[in-house]
């Protein structure tokens, strides 16, 4: 067995009433990679920040190879040899990729910056993850899984002996995650300690060693991964078992609310064309860079370079800008929640009537009467999880914050919704509670474009799924005809064509 490497004992964390952390005790070894396991608002995020020195701890020890840590700050904790990559990618776009890889610790020759070996390091580590850019490149011209690749690479050039790994997957394709995988691996063979954080199973009972439980703030179970299984952690996480986490869809598709024609753009996609009926979960599937987002955000008209034809209720309709879109009863909520679905630093209320702020006017100013009504209609509705309406977004779960970015748009009353990986970095119960709610809307006559990475989501949700692969619709199937594998033959171009291999 190896060396412990970090140990935490009775850590506690308080945030005013809310007690975050209740006596949490952590050991991870060298060469180990601990899986951190549990819901949105259990405490993992909270524990990522005491040891990557963003907060304090209220009581409790710290020690990293038996001696006790004091984190001042994150630049302390990296210096000791905790780095941590986490879902939400924070990077400085108009910078090489180099340069945010050496963020804060640029290598110098005498008073100048040593760019040639910086640019080479950089590369290196690059080469090690597989990655297929170069050093020299802008990050604001990467796809969201490259730059990914960039937080990964950023913590391995810095020989890190205790790595976490916070939803790193949540933005690669399956190819990048089975690559991943490898690093993960590599860490592990190094004696690099990683702490594995991710709501995706698969992934826990692919590389962790052990696992440990969190809920409601306090440690709930531990042990080997070997000896576990799903049911099992998703009881300790949930404490209950949940049996049944897709619901039955009892909608049945009724007349075309929308039509799409010919919707290509000069590099991200080509001739994309389908129909979408009220009352139906349409589902859209591709691997990462397959051009399903740029086609949904062409039709809320923020793809200025496509064209295609649109129709919506028979009316024609021209998506020169998201109002367009709105206007015509079209709602969208972003893969990114954080950085484009909400206002972190705006409360729930605000953030739930920003699309919609006319409704809320009376000459110049907003009325807060119809403002609150509408809030706490759709925090019911949603059943959103906040201490008050005034409570800041940044305070809730990601699986809260979710509800809040679609409770924004449902406030507006839209005919048909665009969900964009709406379960991305979300937990078990969260999930639950959103495929129900998507359950709900086409049960009221809502239609749904459900845009998923996730195979099972669509499978068990959509009543028929649409494939594409490098810019191309390349598949169709209903719900009868959708089996797993030639799903994802279609996506990865295992078919051998480029053509529709099951029709609805």
């Amino acid at each position: 067995m190896s060396e412990v490497l970090l140990s935490l004992r009775n850590i506690q964390k308080r945030y005013g009433a809310t007690h975050a952390l209740k006596g949490v005790d952590l050991d991870l070894r060298a060469g180990e990679v601990l899986a951190l396991v549990g819901e949105n608002g259990a405490g993992k995020s909270t524990l990522v920040k005491m040891l990557t020195g963003v907060v304090p701890l209220d009581e409790g020890t710290i020690a990293l190879n038996g001696v006790a840590q004091n984190f001042a700050n994150a630049q302390a904790s990296q210096a000791a040899g905790i780095v941590a990559v986490h879902q939400e990618t924070v990077m400085f776009d108009e910078l090489t990729v180099a340069e945010n890889i050496f963020m804060g610790r640029h290598l110098q020759r005498g008073p100048f910056i040593d760019w040639a070996t910086m640019n080479a390091q950089a590369q290196a580590v690059l080469a090690e993850i597989g990655a297929r850019f170069n050093a020299t490149t802008l990050v604001k011209d990467l796809s969201l899984a490259e730059s990914h690749l960039v937080e990964i690479a950023r913590a391995l050039s810095q020989k890190a002996s205790v790595v976490i790994l916070d939803e790193p997957t949540a933005a690669l394709s399956q190819q990048e995650i089975r690559d991943f995988y490898g690093i993960v691996r590599q860490l592990r063979g190094q004696g690099v300690g990683v702490i594995f954080i991710t709501h995706k199973f698969d992934e826990i009972f692919a590389v962790a060693d052990r696992y440990l439980v969190l809920r409601d703030g306090a440690a709930v179970g531990h042990g080997d991964i070997a000896k576990a299984n799903e049911q099992e952690l998703v009881k300790l996480m949930a404490g209950r078992a949940i049996d049944q986490i897709y619901p039955v869809i009892a909608s049945t598709p009724g007349e075309v609310v929308m039509t799409v024609k010919a919707l290509s753009h000069p590099t991200e996609f080509k001739d994309i064309a389908f129909t979408l009926k009220r009352g139906e979960i349409l589902g859209f599937y591709g691997l990462v860079g397959s051009g399903r987002s740029e086609a949904m955000l062409a039709i809320m008209g923020l793809n200025p370079q496509a064209h295609g034809e649109f129709t919506v209720n028979g009316q024609a309709l021209q998506a020169r800008r998201p109002a367009d879109a709105i206007a015509a009863g079209i709602a969208y909520v972003p893969e990114e929640r954080q950085r484009q679905g909400g206002i972190l630093g705006f409360s729930v209320q605000h953030n739930i009537s920003l699309a919609g702020l006319s409704r809320f006017a009376r000459g110049p100013w907003l009325s807060q009467v119809r403002e609150s009504a509408l809030c706490q209609r759709m925090v019911a509705r949603l059943r959103i999880k906040t201490e008050s309406p005034y409570t800041l977004m940044s305070g809730l779960s990601g699986g809260n914050q979710q509800k809040v970015v679609i409770a924004k748009w449902l406030g507006l009353d839209p005919k048909i919704v665009i969900l964009d990986e709406p379960t991305k970095g979300i937990d078990v119960g969260a999930k639950q509670a959103v495929y129900q709610l998507i359950a709900e809307m086409v049960e009221q006559g809502l239609a749904v474009i459900l845009v998923s990475s996730e195979l099972p989501e669509v499978m068990n949700l959509a009543h028929r799924v649409i494939v594409m692969r490098r810019g191309l619709q390349v598949a169709e199937f209903d719900r009868a005809n959708a089996h797993a594998e030639h799903i994802v033959a279609a996506a990865s171009g295992l078919d051998g064509n480029h053509t529709q291999v099951a029709t609805a």
